[in-house]
């Protein structure tokens, strides 16, 4: 196979290195998410490692202040933002009660916008750790100002997937997802014109195994109880339903301009083998290392130098085994789901993301049995159809076609609970 010299380079292109604020120093980052599973993990990583990483804002929604506030005084920054105005009184004393006496405090910024300005401010990287597609207006600005940005928000990239390429220019996005800094590792191996697929790695979830029948009945707490990753309940329901791969089977698509007939995904318990690329000679070249997320924001923060001693590594001396099963696609529907709605493009996959958060909130509510998380949000994605926005997609396209989608979502979700009830 062969590329056609006027097609554009993708997304995440690890040949490729974006720095227009090169120096010497430590890179200045922006953390959104400051007191998520990614934004402590990239705290502890800088921590470790003040030569390569300065932080200086810090962004969080507002609800643990006292740990939003400990961040700041350990890392000196200038700013913090939070997106509750509400929780502004609780921050300032959080964060006089973190700081001594006649240390100055850091601004504040408070607000929906907030994330959105700090990704704008003077830095070297924003990474971009928020959960949601709350997350596409920081991706959006970090992208307009010129930032790198290390992005584990997939969901901007998602719903967002002509506006974040029409504004990002060459590199200038580095993946931080465990599969996908994977695929840009292993991209790195061979050239654009030799790969013939990209293998995405499932760990399977806690169903692993199960037929759909068999998932009829599972409970919340089964479907919490995932066995390799400690993650929030939505995360972790998501990749339950598998709807996690086929989110990144999207985001794949638009990072590495691979074809979805040629990105494949198969289940690997051991969530060792983070993600691979099959090159046109038959060769696999796949990233591998235990479980844990300091590697892949070190790769986003740091590339294209890696930082030493970032994440543990195995224990060759040590005999293991790692097994790959194929994807039941019966059982698991979320993924050719996401395939088809990836196609459709324009505000399709809005629609699925949007429907699908609902969903999940409904199931773990206990309003909505496990199956059923799919099941409305297929009939939501089908209800709303070929979206008509194409390449011409705004911003207020996304906004309004997840609000459709949350509302059609409530609206199913209530007929099938009061259905139930009848029975």
């Amino acid at each position: 196979m062969t590329d056609s010299p006027a097609r554009p380079a993708p997304l995440a292109d690890p040949h490729l290195v974006y720095d227009p604020l090169a120096g010497d120093g430590p890179k200045d980052v922006v953390v959104l998410g400051s007191t998520g599973s990614i934004g402590t993990q990239a705290i502890d990583l800088v921590l470790r490692n003040p030569d390569r990483f300065r932080v200086t804002a810090l962004s969080a929604n507002g609800g643990r202040v006292a740990l939003l506030a400990e961040q700041a005084h350990r890392l000196r920054v200038r700013t913090v933002s939070v997106a509750r105005e509400d929780v502004v009184p609780a921050l300032r004393e959080a964060l006089a009660a973190a700081y001594g006496p006649g240390e100055p405090l850091p601004e504040i910024l408070a607000g929906p916008q907030a994330a959105t300005e700090l990704a704008a401010s003077d830095c070297h990287t924003v990474l971009n750790g928020i959960t949601g597609s709350i997350g596409l207006a920081p991706t959006l600005a970090a992208l307009e100002a010129g930032r790198t940005l290390a992005l584990a928000n997939k969901e901007s990239l998602i719903v967002g997937g002509p506006l974040v390429t029409a504004l990002a220019k060459p590199g200038q996005i580095i993946p931080v997802d465990s599969e996908h800094a994977a695929l840009f590792q292993a991209l790195a191996a061979g050239t654009r014109a030799d790969v013939r697929k990209l293998v995405v790695t499932a760990s399977g979830g806690p169903f692993r195994g199960r037929s759909k029948a068999d998932l009829a009945d599972v409970t919340v707490q089964d479907a919490l109880a995932h066995p390799t990753w400690a993650m929030g309940p939505v995360i972790t329901v998501n990749s339950a339903t598998l709807v996690n791969k086929g989110l990144e089977v999207i985001e794949a698509h638009l990072l590495y301009d691979i074809p979805f007939d040629r990105i494949e995904v198969v289940v690997h318990p051991q969530s060792y083998v983070h993600s691979m690329v099959e090159f046109s000679d038959g060769s696999t070249i796949a990233q591998a290392t235990p479980p844990d997320m300091r590697g892949p924001i070190a790769i986003g923060l740091g590339w294209p130098e890696r930082v030493p001693d970032a994440a543990p590594a195995f224990d060759w001396s040590k005999a293991s085994t790692w097994e790959f099963f194929p994807l039941d696609n019966d059982a698991f529907p979320s993924v050719n789901l996401a395939r088809h709605v990836g196609e459709l493009a324009g505000t399709a996959p809005a629609v699925f993301n949007a429907a699908n958060e609902e969903c999940v909130e409904a199931f773990l509510n206990g309003a909505l049995p496990f199956n059923g998380i799919m099941e409305t949000v297929t009939r939501v994605v089908e209800e709303h159809g070929t979206p008509e926005t194409g390449t011409s997609l705004t911003v207020s396209d996304v906004l309004e076609a997840e609000t459709w989608a949350r509302t059609r979502a409530r609206e199913i979700t209530a007929k099938t609970a009061t259905a139930e009830a009848r029975a």
